[in-house]
């Protein structure tokens, strides 16, 4: 969803172009990885984005191909450190509980990642996106349930671990979001659903903090380049 494969614009890409027609002061996408996810090598070693002038500082990340809040909980408070992360955008879940933990493990490793990050930047903000079911859910009820069930707990653990030194958000998830026409296997996003994952971040932080400004929703609709100043 995140680290995108061979050939992705990827949402971090929207975002960054988002950022980029609204910010009025300088920010930094900060992260140790930069590579896409290649199935030919089954590694994440491409940098063959879908648009090849994305500025190598601005294609950094902690992303990484099936991994998810049980493999990032252990590793977040470091990265935090090293890259003097602010603000933290996090899309996981979906991954946990297609293969290794259940609804409730899966929350509590949340908890555990939003602890760890604090260990290494006690006034860190973050905005999580629920997770999104992806085509198994569609003939699977099981795992249905399962994402059901920890996107409230996600929702708990938000409500719990909020403060006013350490603020959290929980992204909405784009309402229009159609995992048949904005993902291209019905899990991994598309055109579309990479804008609307970028609106969704995007949105959550300039509504809370004042950060950037609205995402233009006309370039969510159509996928297309994001060129409007907004």
């Amino acid at each position: 969803m995140t680290i995108g494969a061979t050939g992705d614009f990827t949402w971090r890409y929207r975002l960054w172009q988002h950022l980029g027609a609204v910010c009025p002061t300088p920010y930094e996408i900060v992260g140790p990885r930069t590579t896409l996810y290649d199935p030919e090598a089954n590694a994440p070693l491409s940098h063959a984005y879908a648009d090849p002038s994305f500025p190598p500082d601005a294609r950094r990340h902690l992303a990484g191909w099936g991994e998810g809040w049980l493999h990032m909980a252990p590793a977040i408070a470091d990265a935090v450190r090293e890259a003097e992360a602010d603000v933290l955008l996090v899309s996981l879940g979906l991954i946990d509980l297609g293969f290794y933990t259940d609804a409730e493990q899966t929350a509590a490793n949340a908890r555990t990642f939003i602890t760890a990050a604090r260990t290494a930047n006690p006034h860190i903000r973050m905005v999580l996106l629920p997770v999104i079911p992806n085509v198994r859910a569609e003939s699977d009820a099981p795992f249905a349930a399962s994402c059901a069930r920890f996107n409230e707990l996600l929702a708990k653990a938000v409500a719990d671990l909020d403060t006013p030194s350490s603020p959290l958000l929980l992204a909405s998830r784009p309402p229009d979001y159609d995992i048949h026409t904005d993902t291209y296997d019905g899990t991994h996003p598309g055109p579309t659903g990479e804008h609307l994952l970028a609106a969704a971040f995007a949105d959550a932080m300039h509504q809370a903090w004042g950060l950037g400004g609205p995402y233009a929703r006309q370039q969510a609709l159509v996928g297309g380049p994001l060129t409007a100043k907004v």
